[in-house]
């Protein structure tokens, strides 16, 4: 019996639950990024609490060299080690170890790399990323992939493909092992590659759905040049992939691209955009973008946005903001995330409402013109 349950759709747009151990995840969703097991920005899992987020995403080449995925073991996992009590996802280490490591080489068994921190040598295959994963206790496991360049190289995407589906079926033996042996239930989503080729990427959907897993992702596609080719993958992926099985389209993105892909079948969103913004003063808001180090908000008593609630609207202006930018105050960038990552949660639970009563196309439309506006 599937874990995913569709409840409403408006074309292609679904809203879902998809039950878990660590609790319900309502769908769609997006997960807050909390590379090192925190936010970046001084925020705690008490923080994300309280700005309802529903899934964390913690990233497994990080914390496999820093602090160590045995030592978060043996605080009992990575839900005890930062006190939360929700879902969270782990990627597979492949995008760090293919983008971070300028030194590296690729074979059959896995990817031999230095650390980016000390360049002490390390080798990660599907299994070694199975039982990282397993140690770190993460709710959902990502299955190892080579995240291939961005090229037009069709007969070396081609082979990454077949090597990454070789992994899968690695990642799904072992994981399953670990499973027995260590009764976590740990679920697994598989990856989809294929580049900027879309026949590759259709080809590589139709093979990995037939493997049952209970989640299936898109990676390897943000082109932020061209989010029209992005747009494309993504509505010809999801017409191969399983209706009944959610969908997550990894390292996407803004909400734009968001509410678009939402339209596409899309399911599950992660992408570091909000808090990183958040740190420079960019932030969200109903009325379009501002960046709070303009010399026009230094007098602005208004909040960030006065159509939200989070706690730094309710409590501070951005002339102080401005201020604490312009004074170097830690303060400035951790009330910025907070107010980012509420938009963003906030931004999923009114996607979720609009498929529920059927009004998502007007819905998507009008946020994305309210988001564009020039300030």
């Amino acid at each position: 019996m599937s874990n995913y349950k569709i409840i409403s759709q408006d074309g292609k747009a679904k809203c879902a639950e998809f039950k878990t151990l660590d609790g319900l995840i309502k769908t769609p969703v997006f997960m807050n990024v909390a590379t090192c097991a925190a936010i970046k920005g001084g925020l705690s899992s008490i923080d994300l609490k309280n700005i309802k987020c529903e899934v964390l995403l913690a990233n497994t080449y990080h914390l496999h060299l820093r602090p160590g995925d045995e030592l978060i073991n043996n605080f009992g996992g990575i839900k005890k080690f930062i006190n939360w009590n929700k879902p969270v996802l782990t990627d597979s280490a492949g995008f760090q170890v293919f983008s971070l490591s300028k030194m590296r080489k690729i074979c059959e068994e896995g990817v031999y790399f230095n650390s980016h921190i000390d360049g002490k040598k390390i080798f990660i295959g599907p299994e070694e990323s199975m039982l990282i994963q397993q140690n770190i206790n993460s709710t959902i496991a990502m299955a190892f992939d080579e995240c291939t360049p961005y090229t037009r190289d069709k007969n070396y995407i081609k082979n990454s493909i077949d090597r990454t589906t070789r992994w899968l079926k690695r990642c799904i033996k072992k994981n399953t092992e670990l499973n027995k042996i260590n009764n976590k239930n740990q679920i697994l989503f598989g990856i989809n590659q294929g580049g900027i080729f879309k026949d590759l990427r259709i080809e590589h959907a139709k093979v990995i759905r037939e493997l049952d897993l209970e989640g299936y992702s898109i990676g390897g596609v943000c082109n932020e040049k061209d989010y029209n080719e992005l747009y494309e993958i993504v509505d010809c992926v999801t017409d191969y992939l399983p209706e009944n099985k959610p969908t997550y389209l990894m390292g996407v993105g803004s909400p734009e691209n968001i509410l678009e892909c939402v339209f596409r079948g899309i399911d599950f969103f992660d992408c570091v955009l909000p808090a990183r913004n958040a740190r420079h003063a960019h932030v969200y808001t109903s009325a379009g973008k501002l960046n709070l180090l303009n010399s026009k908000y230094k007098t602005d008593n208004n909040s960030i946005d006065l159509k939200c609630n989070c706690e730094t609207c309710k409590n501070f202006s951005r002339g102080y903001i401005n201020h604490l930018f312009k004074a170097k105050e830690i303060l400035a960038m951790r009330l910025c995330v907070i107010h980012n990552l509420y938009f963003y949660n906030n931004l999923m639970r009114e996607i979720r409402e609009a498929i529920k009563n059927k009004n998502f196309v007007n819905y998507k439309n009008q946020k994305i013109y309210e988001l564009t506006q020039k300030n």
